[in-house]
């Protein structure tokens, strides 16, 4: 307890691995996140209509993939590459233009024609998703596309530039130029007042934000936080203290005053409390519960800096082989091509990827409360069904991957 409790932004320039050090579990969490091994596949986007069916999409996709790092390793062999994918790749140019259907028609409801269409991404990989937006705009509706702006808020110096390059290599690039910014920083340095209505993307990027770990004592109930210790000889030791820090307390105070139906906790119901005290053999805390901080403070970010904007959030609400405890993440590498999953986010930094699920009724109550705006959450098969041409992504079978594929997502939009 003596080490010095430092955060990840401390770190931020060191060249070798700290030690002697405490760290709060999201602090260290926010340090080890991958956040740049999402791959742009090459080739033409998949024809749907001429793929016979879902099976057969997937082992096109596994070959693609296969030929894909083939010609990496050509040129570097790497046995800890990681690649990853998401919809807005898979299912390109279709996911892109589902999007971009809600925000035109939604925009032309309630905005124009006396305010810009601006939509803010953030998190936007290889920038994908907006160079496909903005041909749907532009094709669809060249009115709109006139007044468009689209800003990418992006951390990651490198996906920045790669998000400028592959939009000017894109078919439309010199069009779309004058209509985009690539505002390469984080969301939590943000400290520009947006006076203007806009909309905000953030697809697949609550999963990647860190949490804090919290469990209870058995007797008394009341929480304990986590944190590791990196000790001398670079080992992770966790450990949970009875000092709650500031940003972890006004998550619990904001989730117990804010809730509009009951949440999930790892004490359980009362007769599981009184069973549990009952037990001779019972631990005295409860397992830990992962609780999303940093999205709480996306939230005030947007509540801040960004009063007239329309949140546009997808992501998932379950996951397989998560690690033990209440909305526990996953952690897992890529090694010699196949995928990993280990039991704890207490990893060596650059070599794993942790994503949690999200529980949206805890975030959409969570959000209302700080933002004061009304949500709607629906699956993502529902939202797709309700935006997308899904006739663009049946194979000739009448299967669609578009709706079948994220089954354990879903939607929030502010109403």
């Amino acid at each position: 307890m003596s080490y010095p409790l430092v955060t990840a932004k401390d770190l931020r320039y060191n060249r070798e691995r700290p030690r002697r050090i405490r760290m709060l579990t999201r602090e260290f969490i926010d340090g080890r996140n991958l956040g740049s091994g999402i791959v742009n596949l090459p080739g033409e986007p998949f024809q749907f209509n001429e793929i016979s069916d879902g099976p057969t999409f997937h082992r096109m996709l596994e070959e693609q993939y296969t030929a894909f790092e083939d010609r990496l390793d050509e040129k570097q062999p790497d046995i800890a590459r990681q690649l990853w994918h998401t919809p807005t790749e898979l299912f390109r140019p279709y996911y892109g233009e589902t999007l971009a259907r809600y925000l035109v028609s939604n925009y032309k409801l309630t905005l124009y024609p006396y305010h810009d269409l601006i939509i803010y991404e953030m998190g936007a990989g290889n920038g994908t998703l907006m160079i496909n937006m903005l041909d749907f705009i532009r094709d669809t509706d060249y009115e709109v596309y006139q007044r468009t702006k689209f800003r990418i808020i992006e951390i990651s110096s490198s996906l920045a530039n790669l998000q400028y390059k592959n939009l000017q290599e894109s078919l439309n690039a010199a069009g779309h130029l004058d209509h985009v910014e690539i505002i390469n920083r984080s969301i939590f340095d943000w400290d520009t007042y947006v006076h203007s209505p806009c909309f905000f993307l953030a697809m697949e990027v609550f999963d990647n934000f860190a949490h804090d770990t919290i469990r209870y004592d058995i007797d008394t109930e009341l929480p304990q936080q986590g944190a590791v210790v990196i000790s001398e000889d670079g080992e992770f030791h966790e450990y949970y203290n009875t000092q709650i820090d500031p940003v972890a307390a006004r998550f619990l105070r904001v989730r117990q005053a804010a809730a509009r139906r009951e949440f999930p906790t790892p004490l359980g119901s009362k007769f599981m409390r009184q069973l549990r005290r009952l037990s001779p053999e019972q631990s005295p805390d409860t397992d830990p519960e992962y609780i999303p901080t940093r999205l709480m403070q996306f939230f005030d970010i947007l509540n801040s800096y960004f009063p007239g904007h329309r949140l546009v959030a997808s992501d998932f609400s379950s996951l397989p082989n998560a690690v033990a405890g209440l909305n526990g993440p996953v952690v897992q590498t890529r090694y010699m091509r196949h995928t990993v999953p280990v039991s704890t986010p207490f990893v060596q930094q650059g070599y794993f990827d942790i994503f949690f699920p999200t529980d949206f009724n805890v975030v959409e109550d969570l959000y209302r409360a700080i933002t004061g705006k009304l949500t709607q959450v629906t699956s993502h098969e529902d939202f797709m069904r309700r935006w997308a041409y899904i006739e663009d992504t049946e194979t000739r079978n009448g299967e669609n991957p578009l709706l079948s594929w994220y089954k354990n997502a879903s939607v929030m939009i502010t109403v």
